[in-house]
């Protein structure tokens, strides 16, 4: 396990409708949504040097998340920037911390499934960690392939950024018991679609290749590495993609908030082997780093 519990944490303040609580008192009731279906949706952002990366992005999504799913109180980019900001401020927090951001459908009258027992409003969560990146981007991971499939728009689509991840959950136990850091997922058509984590490239013989974004979420970070990918003349494809080209990449690697850009050393026993000289990750993850310092909403 990559992730371990860090003291700084132990006495951190967590924004819980529109209050903040010492962490052993920041909770939500039995009968709030999230408790009740995973009726939530959320999103994870980074701070570097005092600014939150790609901050209207990850809300705008988060807002997108909420209204496919009919929420009647979505709250606007002023107000979580301000709880954002008074958790920031109250832990000391400027850099090297990681913010998992949750909007749940708020606490229901009485338990059940149907939304118009939510009478009380959405509730905001900010739970803001001294957190490094979670992988360990200069050894890199090893990955194993889950029978568990990603979702489809046919079932619950995976472009709602829902916290209903018990299909990812799956495949993360799945590598937790071969050894391997994560899992990577197929779609129904046994096309690579992400890992349970996080979404995946690959290059061969210098052109970037990822999975069509058609069973998994269209990664923030995985839109800025495309970009970045085009200001630097690489060519980048997006389509259908087997695991058996994975096997046979010159590079591969995985792309989030929590992790940034990591190197993919194994897939299912097979290493992945750079025969042909590229650097194409690191090329990218040089002018994302550079971007980190320059770009981001300042937190006041």
């Amino acid at each position: 396990m990559q992730q371990q519990f860090n003291q700084k944490n132990e006495q951190i303040k967590i924004f819980v409708g529109g209050k903040l609580y010492p962490r052993n008192e920041a909770k939500v009731s039995v009968f709030d949504s999230s408790v009740q279906g995973g009726d939530a949706v959320w999103e994870g952002l980074r701070i570097y040097d005092g600014k939150i990366f790609c901050f209207n992005e990850h809300v705008e999504r988060l807002q997108a998340s909420a209204k496919t799913l009919a929420f009647v109180d979505i709250p606007t980019n002023a107000y979580i920037k301000d709880a954002v900001a008074q958790t920031l401020k109250a832990n000391g927090m400027h850099t090297d911390t990681h913010i998992r951001l949750t909007l749940t459908r708020g606490e229901k009258i009485t338990s059940g499934m149907d939304p118009r027992l939510n009478q009380k409003g959405s509730c905001l969560i900010v739970l803001a960690e001294f957190k490094p990146p979670v992988y360990d981007n200069a050894k890199g991971i090893k990955l194993i392939t889950s029978h568990i499939r990603r979702n489809s728009p046919m079932h619950l689509d995976s472009k709602i950024h829902h916290n209903n991840l018990i299909n990812n959950i799956l495949a993360k136990i799945e590598a937790n018991y071969c050894n391997a850091d994560d899992a990577i997922m197929l779609d129904n058509l046994g096309f690579v679609a992400e890992t349970n984590a996080c979404n995946i490239f690959m290059v061969k013989k210098k052109i970037l290749f990822t999975p069509n974004a058609d069973a998994c979420l269209p990664g923030i970070t995985r839109s800025t590495v495309i970009s970045l990918a085009r200001e630097l003349n690489i060519t980048v494809i997006e389509r259908n993609i087997s695991i058996a080209e994975f096997y046979n990449a010159d590079e591969v690697f995985t792309t989030g908030t929590m992790g940034e850009l990591t190197p993919v050393n194994e897939i299912d026993g097979r290493l992945i082997e750079n025969k042909n000289g590229s650097d194409v990750r690191m090329t990218i993850y040089k002018v994302f780093r550079e971007l980190t310092e320059k770009n981001g909403e300042k937190i006041n």
